[in-house]
């Protein structure tokens, strides 16, 4: 619409950790400073999303806690809220689940990933698949998405045989 391509990278964890304590500052909450390494290291390279992690788990220290936001205290709470150490939520975890258990590990289309858990295919195209393949959990290739062997590790699921286990079996 403007003429110019913008390409946008992830945050380091660093600068999220940085915006994590100024959003802090900003909020009036007290955090150390391995509480904002614990949220921003799960908030999947995104200041957005960092700053939504931050005002869940202040939520949870002000009616679970002394309102201090300890490292022990944001481990707890993401936990909680089912955010992995990857930063993975529920839908994250569905997707690579079913192209595993219901695709057996792809190649499987968008569109057919995006029907078999009843999600938007444009909310799993560009905001749930870029992250996934960043850190190496799924594959985009002409045939389809495929989950990769750390999908299967993360997810405690046995990786799919290889060709060379069939042959060796």
């Amino acid at each position: 619409r403007f003429g110019i391509v913008f390409h946008l990278d992830f945050y380091s964890q660093k600068d999220l950790e940085i915006i994590v304590h100024r959003s802090a500052e900003i909020l009036g909450v007290e955090i150390e400073a391995s509480g904002a390494r614990e949220i921003a290291r799960r908030a999947r390279g995104t200041p957005r999303i960092a700053n939504r992690l931050l005002r869940r788990v202040r939520d949870y220290a002000q009616v679970l806690g002394d309102g201090r936001i300890t490292p022990a205290l944001a481990k707890r709470a993401l936990d909680e809220m089912e955010v992995d150490k990857f930063g993975l939520d529920e839908v994250d975890r569905k997707i690579l689940t079913a192209i595993i258990e219901k695709f057996d590990g792809g190649p499987v289309g968008i569109g057919t990933i995006a029907a078999s858990i009843s999600e938007e295919r444009e909310s799993i195209e560009e905001i749930i698949e870029p992250y996934l393949i960043q850190i190496g959990f799924l594959n985009r290739t002409p045939r389809g998405r495929m989950a990769t062997p750390a999908a299967y590790k993360h997810l405690g699921l046995p990786p799919p045989k290889t060709q060379f286990d069939l042959l060796a079996s």
